[in-house]
């Protein structure tokens, strides 16, 4: 028995070491495996993945315009920027065993197929962070066995490259949160409107619980599920010692001021052709890829001022009339900078895209500025006298005639001054003076003003028959707003990327194009547009501050275009298939537009006046004759003239008696300053403007 009993422990014995043996060689083979396994992935870089981020493109005072984007708004945001909370709560209910695990807590996958056995459904999922962030980076969200064994490949493989941290950081940027908001900080914009760096315990609770079912936990969609889970949120960082008992009370009762959708559709439709013009200029002047505008998470810097905006934007859609399909265009930028405060190319951007800012229509008589600059330095004065009657023109050595006509053929049949020939909108005049300073030389001053086209040297020039664009226009009366210097007109500041790197810098680019004296002298003579009898007298009586421009018109445009030296503004109003405008109607809304827009867009600034430079004296002008005034001329108008270029002949038509000595009324500059800033504050009931 004992022998048998032997022989039976020996070969058991040697079962048992042979078992052993195989385990620990299977072991072991399957160590070596997992070891080359775990090394080859380590070597291996981790599969390219781009995160899609949003542009963001800001208004002057930081205001966001807009966000680009393709479905994916979102942008990326530092893990160091984040408040603690944000980060516990996101663990708290995500992952809590995050910083413990390998990728995979086996305990909470063991936990989760118990309580799906109970249940014979599937009740809970077991999925950490980062089987999370290697399905939203590489995969989608199939549940068959090849997604879920290369979801296994890729989070192994982003525990072996990237710290805990990355991981977090990465998912924090990835998730999605509803209304196409992707990451943290472009949820906390979209239900906040704030970043994710100010964002409050009760805040970050709330928007921890969105990923699990954005629309069903979305605030604006279903507040009650959204505090549901901000609740259960709350109460498992208090388990998991994140926050005390009263720091969970008091976020729980802490009031959530949510953005409305309604405000974002608002801020979502300002701007839009302004925002095409950015996109435009991005690529073409800067260089930008299209594929890095769209989802580079640049920051865009704009010159846009949004209170000029929404002003432009409400006055043309109340102006425009609603029967029709007349069409309007505003522009406007500060002369002092060039930087574009408002733009505004239609009357309904969904309607039309095709922003008429950039159109090329012809600009009637708000031409005519640039060409009285040009007769000033050919030696023109206020009052240098032309005869307006119908008149036939010769031109291109006698082979060629032009007869133009005044508006409503209207003429005064004798000897008008420069400063009438302005307020009037005189076209006589107007092509007696192209004659007479040549049209080729006009050519080169509009060149000068900064039009980069080609322009025929014909006398219909100096009536605008020729196309130019509402920016081209705006741009060039700058000129005379800055006292001569003209500034580049800019949309973009500064264009940084995701990183806060500096792509683009602009400075205001000025350059001195124009003489200031004869600058300050033409500026006098176009506030007289708004004078009685001025083209533009229908809309003084909106101005509380003194204002210089020009009216235009063909038969079928309507422009009006001035400045103070604040603000450079410009209005188009017309139809876009060529139609006839009507005069007496439609084609007064350009001044009254802008003289609306220009008097609420510096409503909080006060009326400034151009300094009047040295070199340049005043006159108290007779504006019926061109003489000097005395104080028996029952009109006197103050004109500046060039030292030595004033008239000297004293008026004595109005003399009381014939041997009355006539003595001009002397001019006080400083009182004169005074007065005329006086008189456009307290114009009787609005109505008329002073004749000084």
């Amino acid at each position: 028995m004992e022998v048998i009993h032997e022989s039976w422990l020996i070969r058991f014995l040697k079962w048992l070491t042979r078992v052993l043996l195989f385990t620990f060689m299977m072991t072991l083979c399957l160590s070596s495996i997992l070891l080359f396994s775990l090394l080859y992935l380590r070597s291996q870089p981790l599969p390219p993945f781009q995160m899609q981020e949003t542009t963001v493109i800001y208004s002057a005072d930081g205001d966001i315009i807009d966000h680009i984007h393709e479905g994916q708004n979102r942008t990326f945001i530092p893990i160091e920027e984040l408040p603690p909370y944000l980060l516990q709560a996101f663990i708290a209910v995500e992952d809590q065993r995050f910083y413990q695990h390998f990728g995979f807590d086996l305990k909470r996958i063991a936990g989760a197929i118990v309580a799906n056995i109970r249940n014979r459904s599937y009740v809970e999922g077991a999925s950490t962070i980062t089987q999370q962030l290697a399905r939203n980076l590489y995969l989608d969200h199939s549940k068959t066995w090849e997604r879920k064994l290369k979801e296994a490949l890729y989070t192994i493989q982003l525990e072996l490259h990237l710290s805990k941290t990355d991981i977090l950081e990465h998912y924090l940027n990835q998730i999605y949160f509803g209304h196409s908001a992707y990451g943290v900080e472009a949820a906390a914009n979209l239900y906040f409107g704030k970043s994710a760096r100010e964002l409050t315990l009760a805040e970050s609770a709330l928007l921890a619980g969105i990923p699990k079912g954005p629309r069903y936990y979305s605030p604006l969609l279903n507040y009650a599920n959204a505090k549901s889970r901000q609740e259960l949120i709350l109460h498992l960082m208090e388990e998991q010692g994140y926050i005390t008992a009263a720091e969970r009370e008091e976020a729980l009762a802490a009031p959530l001021t949510l953005i409305s959708p309604e405000k974002h559709r608002q801020d979502a439709n300002l701007a839009p052709y302004f925002r095409d013009f950015v996109r435009q200029q991005t690529l073409e002047r800067y260089g930008i890829t299209e594929d890095v505008f769209d989802h580079g998470g640049l920051r865009i810097y704009t010159t846009l001022d949004a209170d000029m905006q929404r002003l432009a934007e409400n006055l043309l859609e109340r102006h425009l009339p609603a029967d029709r399909p007349l069409q309007g265009a505003l522009l406007a930028i500060d002369p002092r900078t060039g930087y574009i405060k408002a733009m505004v190319g239609g009357r309904n951007y969904g309607q039309s895209q095709f922003n008429r800012v950039l159109a090329e229509r012809q600009p009637g008589s708000s031409i005519k500025p640039f060409l009285y600059y040009m007769a000033l330095e050919h030696g023109f004065t206020p009052v240098t006298l032309m005869k307006s009657e119908p008149t036939t023109f010769t031109y291109d050595n006698g082979r060629a005639t032009y007869t133009p006509r005044n508006f409503n053929d209207r003429y005064a049949n004798d000897y008008i001054t420069l400063e009438q020939a302005i307020a009037r909108s005189d076209n006589i005049y107007a092509v007696k003076t192209i004659m007479h300073v040549g049209e080729e030389n006009f050519v080169h001053t509009l060149h000068q003003f900064g039009f980069e086209r080609t322009f025929q040297p014909l006398p219909s020039l100096a009536l605008g028959a020729q196309n130019v664009t509402l920016l081209e226009m705006v741009k060039g009366y700058s000129a005379f707003a800055n006292q001569g210097v003209q500034a580049e007109p800019l949309a973009i500041t500064r264009i940084e990327d995701r990183n806060g790197n500096v792509l683009v810098e602009e400075h205001p680019r000025l350059e001195s194009i124009l003489e200031p004296n004869n600058t300050f002298i033409l500026n006098r003579m176009l506030e007289h547009v708004f004078a009685e009898g001025g083209t533009a007298y229908r809309v003084a009586s909106v101005l509380n501050r003194p204002a210089a421009g020009k009216t235009g018109s063909t038969d079928t445009d309507a422009w009006m275009i001035g400045f103070t030296p604040q603000l450079a503004a410009g209005v188009w109003v017309g139809y876009d298939q060529n139609r006839l405008i009507n005069h007496n109607n439609d084609g007064r809304l350009a001044a009254t537009i802008w003289a609306h827009f220009l008097e609420g867009a510096l409503a909080g600034q006060p009326p400034a006046l151009f300094p009047v430079p040295d070199g340049v004296v005043g006159a108290y002008i007779n504006p019926e004759n061109g003489l000097l005034a005395t104080e028996h001329c029952p009109v006197k108008r103050l004109l500046y003239f060039k030292k030595g270029t004033e008239p000297v002949e004293i008026c004595t038509e109005h003399l009381p008696h014939e041997d009355t000595v006539p003595e001009a009324v002397q001019v006080d500059e400083a009182a004169s300053f005074w007065q005329h800033l006086k008189q456009w504050w307290t114009k009787p009931n609005g109505h008329e403007l002073p004749q000084s």
